[in-house]
């Protein structure tokens, strides 16, 4: 077997594609009041990084650069989200290779 170790950047990865985002519309809300432990969940799980929890303990979460894949909702489904829907026509991520 080869020793060979192979890197990926994903945020490089990331940076390729296109975003369109619906500014008059989120297509994921928050319900008023998220569990904090619920909100721990999908920082560790949401591959694109959209919730943050900052040095002051603040949970921030911001719906543009969502990569649209459902994690979230498959994870914690309406214990934290009010509201998850696919981004209008011609809206949301535009995937490109390279």
């Amino acid at each position: 077997m080869s020793d060979m170790k192979i890197t990926v950047n994903v945020d490089e990865y990331l940076a390729v594609n296109k975003y369109e985002v619906d500014e008059e519309t989120a297509h994921i809300e928050l319900v008023d009041e998220p569990s904090p432990a619920e909100f721990d969940k999908l920082i560790r799980v949401c591959p694109a990084g959209l919730y943050k929890r900052d040095e002051d303990g603040r949970e921030s979460f911001d719906y543009a650069g969502c990569l649209e894949c459902g994690t979230c909702r498959i994870i914690c489904g309406d214990t934290i989200l009010s509201k998850w829907a696919y981004p209008g026509p011609t809206m949301g991520v535009e995937y490109r290779y390279g």
